[in-house]
């Protein structure tokens, strides 16, 4: 388990005077997380995008924090939304890979909504959920959640003009989008009902808990599987430039994500909610390509110099962006290689909330490193896995500086990485350095934890 060290409480850096109360009430921030879909850590200005625009997404890291080492739950979505959900790593999760399809969250999961709403927040969630569909334990409204709109089905998410969305427990059916006709694009409708979660603050007293899982730029392009045309309504501002069409169009959901964002920033200062939200930004993976894709995320350089895609346990399947601000809270135009997870987001969500996280997670708070200050607690490692229900099992711990991935199950080698001065993990230094590696195989075996779903720690 994770070695942990007692840090000083939210209350206590407020009576000590080492942050300031929130407009409102004192030390419980509104929190809205926006999510996008196998957005590369790449693939934004703050991180070093060349080509494509995120001015929107880029102001929020000026005026807050921006973390360049922080990591996805899993390398694939609904592991990676589970994790962040619930506060475990993947080798510990309900949800460890998309596949076998049906397994959801159950009653007795306990997810960060639940947990914010007992402690009085006003919940919601838009968007992919992946986490349990119609007839299971696992929906939103049986999750924590007061209102929620979008695809329970994280196949279904794949389709940008679907027939149908969930809103709460009902089908609404999106006539426009019938027989031909494309009308009414799911980007769109998120973020209206996003707008109107905020616009419900002006009634509310309570501090509310927004999670957006926008469903851009995840891009199905299998060879068949999705006309162009249903990618996206326009490529613009793209249309001029001299590259392929696929790539025009990826680059422009990228913007139309950051345009949205800008909408929802925008409404949070005409409601006067902004020094009083904490807001968050981040990607469930890494950027989605492969040799039988159109799509070349090598085009936009989407991994941001970092090595493997999606699906891949390299650091460019799993570290993601992560951008935090909080007026007056969070350190404006700070870059932070502060080390940490989605399945942080629990604790230090649930501490922002002033209650408390669940005892059996894997997470840690990160609240003092997210203001500025010493993050005394530390994980002992990260863990993460990928395919064993595939025919194959792909394992990558984090352990400080040190890396190790282990391709295919035990009795193969693992691979060790030194990320402080190879972050694209180009250079194998196993055999310079036995015991770490020893350590490394050892944490390999106690990570994972057997399920009834994913019963075989390590196929040989």
């Amino acid at each position: 388990m994770n070695s942990r060290i007692c840090h000083l409480s939210i209350a206590s850096l407020i009576v000590a005077g080492m942050i300031c109360p929130a407009v409102g009430d004192e030390s419980r921030p509104n929190i809205l997380l926006i999510m996008a879909d196998d957005l590369g850590y790449g693939d934004l200005g703050c991180y070093g995008q060349q080509r494509i625009l995120t001015p929107h997404i880029d102001r929020l890291a000026a005026e807050g924090s921006r973390f360049t080492q922080v990591y996805a739950g899993s390398t694939v979505c609904a592991p990676s939304r589970c994790s962040l959900m619930t506060g475990k790593h993947n080798g510990h999760t309900r949800v460890r890979d998309n596949i076998p399809h049906g397994v959801f969250l159950q009653d007795s999961d306990v997810t960060i909504a639940e947990v914010l709403k007992s402690a009085g927040y006003r919940t919601g969630a838009i968007g992919k959920w992946s986490l349990g569909v119609h007839g299971s334990e696992g929906k939103p409204n049986d999750q924590g959640f007061d209102d929620w709109l979008g695809h329970l089905d994280q196949d279904q998410a794949h389709f940008y003009y679907p027939h149908y969305l969930w809103d709460n427990d009902r089908v609404r059916l999106l006539p426009g989008n019938r027989g031909e006709m494309k009308k009414q694009y799911t980007q769109d409708l998120f973020t209206e009902r996003a707008l109107q979660f905020l616009d419900g603050s002006r009634k509310s007293q309570q501090p509310f808990f927004l999670y957006v899982a926008y469903t851009i730029p995840h891009f199905s392009d299998y060879p068949g599987h999705m006309p162009e045309s249903q990618i996206v309504p326009s490529d613009a501002p793209y249309s001029d430039r001299d590259w392929p069409q696929v790539e025009k169009n990826y680059a422009a959901m990228v913007t139309m994500l950051d345009r949205d964002v800008g909408h929802i920033l925008g409404r949070l200062e005409e409601l006067d909610l902004l020094s009083n939200t904490l807001v968050l930004f981040t990607s469930d993976n890494g950027p989605c390509g492969g040799a039988s894709r159109a799509h070349k995320p090598a085009f936009f350089k989407s991994a941001g110099g970092l090595r493997g895609l999606k699906r891949d346990v390299y650091e460019g399947g799993i570290r993601v962006p992560m951008i935090i601000r909080w007026p007056g809270h969070v350190p404006a135009g700070r870059t932070s290689d502060d080390v940490w997870a989605f399945w942080d987001l629990m604790p230090t969500l649930a501490e922002f909330g002033g209650t408390k996280a669940p005892k059996n997670i894997d997470g840690i708070s990160m609240v003092p490193a997210i203001l500025g200050l010493p993050q005394l607690n530390q994980h002992e490692y990260l863990y993460w896995d990928y395919g064993h229900v595939r025919g194959r099992f792909h394992q990558a711990v984090r352990m400080r500086n040190w890396k190790g991935v282990r391709y295919n199950g035990q009795g193969n080698p693992i691979e060790l990485y030194d990320l402080v001065v190879d972050p694209a993990e180009e250079r194998n230094i196993a055999d310079a350095h036995p015991k770490i590696v020893a350590d490394i195989e050892r944490i390999l075996e106690e990570a994972f934890s057997p399920t009834s779903d994913y019963p075989i720690a390590a196929p040989r």
